[in-house]
């Protein structure tokens, strides 16, 4: 009989981790720290595995082990050099979230834009109640309509998010990080175009050298004065001190984040400090996380052992 180890059960939630027993002996943990890894897999044969570093150090004594298991889309906390060497298959689930990434993209957008947070705490302070106008005029807000929006990294999330800014009624331009892109659908743009000319800019692009630290003071200082930047890709992408900076020197309108670059965000981190705490959003990396994505994630994966088994290739990584 194999044996299953899931490292970091956890970060999915309350999914069905019952289904595993029909592929062998399930060992699970919520979490699994680093200096517990080597011991945790030593006998493994399958691992399970979202954020858990599997290096050369701790997988050199899993002698057992066939299959890795990525309980996410990104696997650089996996040594594929390593499996690669060892004959051991990795695999992945894509496409899980990304109409949930784009639903979270324009909740943090719309509670920012519109000032959800103001007029809700103008009522429930008790404000409107003592009012004698209906409304309240004192915290404008603006049309997504007729807006510029801008997104860096059209792969099938960008794609979503770009035909929903279309749909309130927003003109859509993309700039691809890599350079190969294109899509007829959309127009164009070099980089610096796009923060020029873009009242939101949404990040939807993988980290690579070519996206760390790519949002940058610098290109605060040449976006609009009232832009938004929306990050619920990767945090390294967006550099938080100088985000927090250009929110402070209101060289920018504002901004939503998923994503950061240590996470959980430390107590530090600049972007916990900032004075105009209106103008800035923040969620704790959720973005992917809705209940029915966790699901759609974890039945593909156990797709990803049952065609393992039948010695099929199913979201196989490139090795």
């Amino acid at each position: 009989m194999k044996k299953i180890v899931v490292l970091d059960g956890k970060t999915l939630g309350n999914v069905d981790y019952i289904r595993l027993n029909e592929f062998g002996q399930v060992i699970y943990y919520d979490l699994t720290l680093k200096q517990e890894v080597a011991e945790r897999i030593k006998d493994a044969n399958i691992i399970l595995t979202n954020k858990v570093v599997l290096n050369r150090e701790n997988l050199s004594g899993a002698t057992d082990l066939e299959l890795i298991c990525e309980m996410a889309t990104g696997y650089n906390n996996i040594d594929t050099k390593y499996a690669k060497e060892n004959n051991i298959a990795v695999t992945n689930v894509t496409g899980y979230s990304t109409t949930t990434v784009a639903q979270h993209t324009f909740a943090m957008l719309l509670h920012l834009y519109d000032n959800i947070n103001y007029f809700d705490n103008f009522i429930k302070s008790g404000e409107y109640s003592k009012s004698v106008m209906f409304t309240n005029l004192e915290m404008p807000y603006k049309d997504l309509c007729g807006k510029v929006w801008g997104i860096i990294g059209l792969g099938n999330i960008g794609k979503r998010v770009a035909k929903i800014a279309q749909a309130f009624g927003a003109r859509v331009v993309y700039y691809s990080t890599s350079g190969k892109n294109a899509d007829s659908d959309y127009a164009r743009v070099e980089f610096d175009s796009l923060l020029k000319q873009c009242d939101i800019i949404s990040i939807h692009a993988p980290l690579n050298e070519k996206t760390e630290g790519l949002i940058n003071y610098e290109a605060f200082t040449r976006m609009k004065k009232d832009a938004v930047l929306i990050n619920v890709a990767r945090g390294p992408i967006v550099v938080d001190e100088d985000l927090a900076r250009a929110i402070d020197e209101e060289i920018i309108g504002g901004a939503a984040l998923d994503v950061f670059k240590v996470e959980p965000i430390p107590a530090k981190n600049p972007l916990l400090d900032i004075k105009n705490k209106e103008r800035l959003v923040l969620t704790p990396h959720v973005a992917w996380a809705s209940i029915e994505a966790r699901n759609r994630l974890f039945v593909d994966q156990l797709e990803n052992i049952s065609a393992y088994n039948r010695g099929e290739i199913r979201n196989r990584v490139e090795l």
